[in-house]
C-alpha cells in the first residue's frame, strides 16, 4: 500500500454522478482520513464541474487510465455503470489499488468471475463492493428472527419489486434499460438476490419469464425486460416467488412474505418494519427494531477501516458476495433466453 502512517489514504473517484455525490461523497468528505485527490467522469468538462462544485482541490482528470496513472494513490473508488466495473477494477488491482465499486457487480457473471480471480492475485488489497440499502436497517432484527426459528422451517417466499420508474411509453431509454451500459441486470433483480442469499441462503435454480411493454424508445430497442416474474429454490429447500416490474402505476412499496411451518415474517422495505407471528397467535405483530439491532449506513467509514486495518479486516460484501449474486442474473437470463429451468452451482 502506498500510504504512509502520517498521510491521509488517497483516492481517485471515477464516475461522479448522482449517486457518488448524494451517498458517498458526504462521508468521504467527512471522515478525517481520507483526501480525493482526482475526478474522472463522462466527459473532461462534467469532471471539471464536479471539482468545482463539490471538491475544489481535486484535479479534473480526461480519462480514467490517466487517472490510474497516478502514482500516489491509494483507493479507486467506482462511481460508473455496470459496463466499466470489470475493466477499470481489473486495472486498479493490477496498479496496487484498493478498490471500492458501486453495485451492481458487473455486466455478466464472465465479468464478476475475472474480477473475483484477479482480486484474488492481490490479497493485499481491500476490495468492496456497494450493498443495497435494501433491507439494511432491519437486518440484524430478521437474523435474529431466524435464528430463533420464528418460521420453523420456511417453506415458501414471496418479493415483490414493482415501480413505475418505466411507465411513460415516450421517455427516452433509462440507462439501466440499455443492454450495452446494465448488462444482464433487470430492474433490482440482483439487489434482492443479495438480499435474499443474505438471509436464506444460496438461490439453487430459476425459471424465469419476462417481457419488454415498451420496445421502442426514441429510436433504442429495448430488450432489458420491463418486468419479470421468476420462480425460485433455495439451498434450505424453500420455493419462492420473486416479481419485478417498472411499469407498474401506484405500486406499493417493495414488500417480502416468508411462510413457515411454524410462522410467518413480512418485511416492508419502504418503511423498514418487520411483521412476525407464530401458529397460535391471533394475527402478525410488528418486531421491534430496537437501537442495539439497527444497522445504520456506515458503508465509506467501513470500507476506509477495512483499509487502514491493513487486511486484518475484510468487508462485505466483498466480491465473492457478489458473484454469488451475479450467477443468479445470469441464470435468470439464461432461463429467459431457453425459456427453461436453469440450475445454479457454485
Amino acid at each position: 500500500m502506498n500510504q504512509k502512517n502520517h498521510q491521509k489514504l488517497r483516492i481517485g473517484i471515477i464516475g461522479a454522478g448522482e449517486i457518488v455525490r448524494r451517498r458517498h461523497l458526504p462521508a468521504l468528505q467527512n471522515n478525517p482520513d481520507v483526501e480525493i485527490v482526482a475526478i474522472c467522469n463522462s466527459s473532461y468538462e462534467s469532471a471539471d464541474k464536479f471539482c468545482r462544485e463539490n471538491v475544489p482541490r481535486a484535479t479534473p482528470m480526461q480519462n480514467w487510465a490517466e487517472l490510474l496513472g497516478i502514482a500516489d494513490l491509494d483507493i479507486i473508488w467506482i462511481g460508473t455503470p455496470p459496463y466499466m466495473h470489470s475493466a477499470v477494477t481489473v486495472s486498479a488491482l493490477e496498479a496496487g489499488k484498493h478498490v471500492f465499486c458501486q453495485a451492481r457487480m458487473a455486466m455478466d457473471l464472465a465479468e464478476a468471475e475475472e474480477m473475483l480471480s484477479v482480486s484474488r492475485r492481490f490479497p493485499e488489497l481491500v476490495t468492496m463492493l456497494c450493498p443495497p440499502p435494501h433491507g439494511m436497517r432491519g437486518d440484524l432484527l430478521v437474523q435474529k428472527l431466524l435464528a430463533e426459528k420464528v418460521l420453523g422451517r420456511p417453506h415458501h417466499l414471496r418479493l415483490q419489486s414493482l415501480n413505475s420508474l418505466f411507465l411513460e411509453p415516450d421517455a427516452p431509454a433509462h440507462w439501466r434499460q440499455r443492454i450495452e451500459i446494465s448488462g444482464l441486470n433487470v430492474l433490482t433483480l440482483g439487489i434482492y438476490a443479495e438480499v435474499l442469499q443474505h438471509w436464506f441462503g444460496e438461490i439453487t435454480g430459476v425459471f424465469a419469464r419476462g417481457k419488454v411493454v415498451q420496445p421502442l424508445r426514441q429510436g433504442y430497442e429495448v430488450t432489458i425486460p420491463d418486468s419479470l416474474t421468476v420462480l425460485c429454490t433455495f439451498a434450505n429447500g424453500m420455493e419462492g416467488v420473486l416479481e419485478f416490474s417498472g411499469i407498474d402505476a401506484l405500486a406499493p412499496a417493495d414488500r417480502m412474505e416468508v411462510y413457515g411451518d411454524l410462522g410467518t415474517l413480512t418485511y416492508d422495505f419502504g418503511s423498514d418494519v418487520v411483521h412476525a407471528g407464530q401458529i397460535g397467535d391471533r394475527a402478525l405483530h410488528v418486531a421491534d427494531l430496537t437501537n442495539d439491532l439497527e444497522t445504520k449506513w456506515n458503508v465509506e467509514d467501513d470500507f476506509i477501516a477495512a483499509v487502514k486495518s491493513r487486511g486484518r479486516v475484510r468487508p462485505h460484501p466483498d466480491f465473492e458476495d457478489g458473484v454469488r449474486y451475479m450467477r443468479v442474473v445470469q441464470a435468470v437470463a439464461d432461463s429467459r433466453a431457453r425459456n427453461e429451468w436453469v440450475a445454479i452451482e457454485a
